[in-house]
């Protein structure tokens, strides 16, 4: 396997980033997964525009948007596979053991994994922690990522594959990598980003598509809601079927449904929306 690292490919075996990387030590830097299919990036421009809004939101210069589209190109050339994950991460680079940045300048690396399809519906159980939705982070894809470690491994513990969180104020808003829509009367809404939750790409493109409603909801809208779905990068739209001891019957419903197929036609005309 081949990855990117500060300029050009090496074998992962020899690709080493120094131990004093910012990005390892106080977990300040960014990052963007993209579904790769048959060696094209899905979504690249957007996920770019969002690494950018993220490095800015942390204060790092922004990144050389060239040279990482040359990256992502390289890599994907490199480790030919029908689906993959690509992954870009953006770090302040070397620097001191405390909180202050060095002068060495950013990190970049972009990797490659093989991944198959998900599922068409799975289960997700919701967690007692909450999303800050005043934090300073909020909104951005940083790689402080531990909170949503502990949450998936809950998860994994309860037969789930995801964990969905509130907010501070008892309102509905994310997974640990994914966003969640409800289907009430008929109508798809998703939380607002003034929930907390991260701006997905795959969320943005389902809205424009499916003609979803962004809603400020409470938590318990998942008690009652008619059906349940995630997107994300590498779920695309996945329709839920138990939601913690809830079980949703005839998954996926056929709002889900129809949201599903009108998402792949639409990714399928355009790998670059």
């Amino acid at each position: 396997m081949k990855i990117w690292l500060d300029g050009g490919l090496q074998d992962t075996e020899s690709a080493r980033v120094s131990v004093f990387d910012h990005g390892l030590t106080v977990g300040d830097g960014v990052f963007e997964t993209l579904k790769a299919v048959d060696g094209r990036p899905f979504a690249l421009t957007r996920h770019l525009e969002r690494l950018t809004r993220s490095a800015r939101g942390l204060g790092l210069p922004d990144p050389d948007l060239d040279e990482v589209r040359r990256a992502c190109a390289a890599v994907i050339e490199a480790n030919p596979m029908p689906l993959g994950r690509l992954r870009i991460t953006y770090t302040g680079g070397h620097g001191p053991l405390g909180s202050d940045r060095g002068e060495h300048g950013p990190t970049l690396v972009v990797a490659l994994g093989e991944t198959g399809r998900r599922p068409d519906s799975t289960a997700v159980i919701t967690v007692p922690w909450t999303r800050n939705e005043r934090g300073a982070l909020t909104g951005l894809k940083t790689t402080s990522y531990a909170e949503n470690v502990v949450a998936l491994a809950h998860a994994h513990q309860h037969g789930a594959s995801e964990a969905l969180f509130a907010n501070t104020v008892g309102r509905l808003c994310e997974g640990t990598g994914s966003n969640v829509f409800v289907v009430l009367d008929g109508e798809i809404h998703t939380p607002p980003v003034a929930s907390g939750c991260l701006a997905g790409i795959t969320r943005a493109l389902a809205v424009e598509w499916t003609g979803a409603r962004e809603t400020d909801l409470p938590l318990d809208v998942l008690e009652r809601a008619d059906e349940v779905f995630l997107t994300s990068t590498l779920r695309d739209i996945q329709a839920v079927h138990r939601i913690d001891t809830r079980q949703l019957a005839g998954t996926p419903g056929p709002v889900t449904a129809k949201a599903m197929r009108i998402f792949d036609e639409h990714a399928g005309d355009d790998l670059d929306p």
